[in-house]
């Protein structure tokens, strides 16, 4: 019986999460089975390696990890090329540091405007605010080609995701958001971009 070393990623098709790892998956260029999931069903197979039933989980032979920033961090280590973090220890903390950022800024945001179970006062709070945050960050986005950074890091994919879902989430951004307009306008035409995208994050725009 042959032996295969292929990945096996458990996705939401609709999820900035599984986003996240497919598009680190697309920039690695690596070979990998995706299962979509859909929110609220766990497939037999995920809940016997993940106790949790999440996704995105990532399945290597005998390894299997969930938790997004635990898989990205993984694959880049696993997939050296091209490198998603910097090489020096104070580089990679400020990566991470700007991730969980990422996270406690903006992703509770995007997650309590996509829960349809928040109230829509909440909702439209959660909007406004975000809406206002990315508009205020803009100029951030004036000087280099990616997020702070003259290269694509893990930053950009935990990013990029939410930028993808502004449409769904009722989010327009302002004239003066131009600089960061202008970076998603150039890598949404990215490749690898485009490769991350599912059917149903294609039809978000």
């Amino acid at each position: 019986m042959a032996v295969t070393n292929r990945l096996t990623c458990y996705s939401d098709p609709a999820d900035h999460y599984s986003h996240r790892v497919r598009l680190v998956l697309a920039e690695k260029g690596v070979s990998v089975e995706i299962i979509d999931v859909e929110q609220g069903r766990c497939p037999p197979k995920l809940a016997e390696v993940n106790p949790y039933g999440s996704v995105p989980t990532l399945v290597d032979r005998d390894l299997a990890l969930y938790e997004a920033s635990v898989v990205m961090e993984y694959l880049d280590e696993r997939y050296p090329h091209p490198p998603l973090l910097p090489v020096y220890p104070v580089a990679r903390a400020n990566s991470r540091l700007l991730m969980h950022r990422i996270q406690r800024d903006w992703c509770v945001l995007v997650d309590r405007v996509l829960d349809k179970r928040s109230k829509e006062a909440e909702r439209q709070l959660a909007r406004k605010e975000l809406r206002e945050s990315l508009t205020g960050v803009s100029p951030l986005f004036a000087d280099k080609a990616f997020f702070l950074s003259e290269e694509l890091s893990l930053v950009d994919c935990c990013l990029l995701p939410i930028l993808w879902r502004l449409p769904v989430l009722g989010i327009e951004l302002p004239r003066p958001a131009k600089p960061l307009l202008d970076y998603m306008e150039r890598q949404f035409a990215r490749e690898a971009f485009q490769a991350s995208l599912s059917a149903a994050e294609r039809m978000m725009r």
